[in-house]
C-alpha cells in the first residue's frame, strides 16, 4: 500500500504505470546496460592493469587536454552563447532569421565536415590561420576551438527560451527604482537566466567531452600534446584491447559524471535561491 501511494501521481491521464514500466525499461535497454557491459568489461583487468591502462602518462596528458579543452570550450559558449542570444532576442537587425538559422548549423553539420573545414581555415596556410602570428590547427588550441564550435548552439537555445519569457516589467520596475543597466542586469536579468545558463553550460560540456570527428582533423593527435582521450579509447579498440578501452571509459565516465552532478547541485542551489 506504501509503494502504490509513493509510485502514483495526481494526473488527469491515465496510465501512469505503463508509462514508468516503458520508461524505466527504454532507460535500462539504452543507456543502463551499455554502461554496465562497460564496468564488466573492465573488470576483467587485474587492479595492476587497470592502473597501468587508464593512468599511464600519455593517457593522463589526453585526460588534462580533453576534460581542459571542454571546460574552457563551455566556459567561453556560457558567455558568447548568453550574448548571442541576448542579441537575437532584444534586437532587430537584417537577416536576423538566417543568423538565428545558422546558430543551429553545429547541430546539422556532420562533425568529420565540421572538422576539415575547421581545419581548412587555421592551417598555417589557411585563409585564417595564414594571418595568425600563432598556431592554432594541430595544436591543443585548435582543439579548444573545435569544441566551442560544436558546444554554442547549446547554450543559445537553452537560454533563448527564458528570455523571450522575462517580463519586461521587472526591468522597467528597476529602472524606476533608480538601478542602472548593469544592476538591473546583475540582480534582475541574471538570477532568471542562471539555471538555464548552467544548463546550457552542463549540455556543450558534455558534448565536448565524447566529440570525436570535429576534434581528430585539427588536433594533430600527436601524443602527449594533442591527443583526446575519445582517439586513445578508438586507438585501443582498433588494436582489440577492448578492457584497456574500456578502462580509459570508466575512468572518463566517473569524472565526468561527478563534474555533471556537481553542476546539476549549483543549478538546483540557483533554482532554489531564484525561488525564494
Amino acid at each position: 500500500m506504501l509503494s502504490k501511494l509513493l509510485l502514483r501521481r495526481p494526473s488527469v491521464l491515465p496510465g501512469f504505470d505503463l508509462a514508468l514500466g516503458l520508461a524505466v525499461f527504454y532507460l535500462c535497454l539504452i543507456v543502463l546496460i551499455p554502461l554496465s557491459a562497460v564496468f564488466l568489461k573492465t573488470f576483467t583487468l587485474s587492479w595492476d592493469g587497470f592502473v597501468e591502462a587508464a593512468f599511464s602518462p600519455r593517457v593522463l596528458a589526453s585526460y588534462r587536454l580533453t576534460f581542459g579543452a571542454s571546460l574552457a570550450a563551455a566556459l567561453l559558449n556560457g558567455v558568447c552563447g548568453l550574448l548571442v542570444a541576448w542579441v537575437l532576442v532584444r534586437y532587430t537587425f537584417p537577416f536576423k532569421r538566417i543568423i538565428d538559422a545558422l546558430v543551429d548549423l553545429p547541430f546539422a553539420l556532420p562533425t568529420a565536415v565540421a572538422g576539415i573545414a575547421l581545419t581548412a581555415l587555421y592551417a598555417p596556410n589557411g585563409w585564417i590561420g595564414a594571418w595568425l602570428p600563432f598556431k592554432v590547427a594541430f595544436t591543443p588550441l585548435g582543439v579548444f576551438v573545435a569544441l566551442t564550435f560544436i558546444g554554442l548552439p547549446f547554450v543559445v537555445r537553452t537560454v533563448q527560451p527564458i528570455l523571450e519569457d522575462l517580463q519586461h516589467e521587472l526591468e522597467e520596475a528597476a529602472a524606476t527604482l533608480g538601478a542602472s543597466r548593469w544592476q538591473t542586469f546583475r540582480f534582475v536579468i541574471l538570477p532568471t537566466l542562471m539555471p538555464a545558463l548552467l544548463t546550457g553550460f552542463a549540455l556543450a560540456f558534455a558534448r565536448a567531452l565524447g566529440e570525436y570527428g570535429s576534434v581528430i582533423f585539427i588536433a594533430g593527435n600527436m601524443p602527449m600534446v594533442s591527443e583526446i582521450t575519445p582517439l586513445l579509447i578508438i586507438t585501443k579498440l582498433e588494436q582489440y584491447d577492448y578492457a584497456g578501452a574500456t578502462a580509459i571509459a570508466v575512468v572518463m565516465l566517473l569524472i565526468a559524471f561527478t563534474l555533471l552532478l556537481a553542476i546539476n547541485l549549483l543549478q538546483a542551489w540557483a533554482r532554489r535561491r531564484q525561488g525564494r
